[in-house]
């Protein structure tokens, strides 16, 4: 909340956790239920330790926008799309709502794409980068090894994204992912 670039911002995003709540609610879910299980091999227990992750790599600037699952982004900047954590469902919202070009991060390796738009997916960790080189265009595990910093790290990935708008295939184009899946009903966590 503390970085909303307005009061009105804020209380959007509180207006859309109290409406996943109800929803979660309607079909008997909670915020404690349990993520995928690879997530679970990855030692998260519920979707809310996962909820945390997505925060932590959201960076540091202000939330300029929130916006509901498929809605129009009207601006530069960070906003935040209701989606649920289902990789699928999410990156079909982020190209309803006019995303150009998607920064991916994963920590246990989707093999994710999109039809329309590319998907530049980020290893978070080098181990699983070296197992899924031909998966992944950039390796920001360097950066908790200590062969990189930060600035290094996000410097190669806004590389990354321009030269993808620019018409670089990424390894999920190269590779043939094209997953397109819209929100079912029912919670997808």
């Amino acid at each position: 909340m503390r970085r909303a670039r307005s009061r009105a911002v804020a209380e959007r995003l509180l207006e859309m956790i109290a409406q996943y709540k109800s929803y979660l609610a309607r079909f008997g879910g909670s915020f404690d239920d349990n993520p995928s299980p690879g997530n679970k091999e990855g030692g998260l227990t519920n979707i809310l330790e996962k909820s945390l992750g997505a925060v932590a790599k959201s960076g540091t600037s202000p939330m300029n926008e929130v916006v509901d699952y498929a809605e129009r982004v009207h601006g530069p900047g960070f906003v935040f799309m209701n989606t649920p954590g289902y990789d699928p469902v999410s990156l079909t919202g982020l190209a309803a709502g006019g995303a150009n070009v998607i920064a991916f991060t994963t920590g246990r390796g989707s093999a994710i794409g999109f039809p329309t738009i590319p998907v530049v997916k980020i290893a978070t960790n080098s181990a699983m980068y070296r197992r899924m080189q031909d998966n992944m265009d950039i390796n920001a595990g360097l950066m908790a090894d200590g062969a990189a910093t930060l600035e290094q790290t996000g410097r190669a990935i806004f590389e990354w994204v321009l030269e993808a708008a620019a018409g670089r295939r990424t390894a999920s184009e190269r590779l043939g992912h094209h997953e397109f899946v819209p929100w079912r009903i029912g919670p997808v966590m």
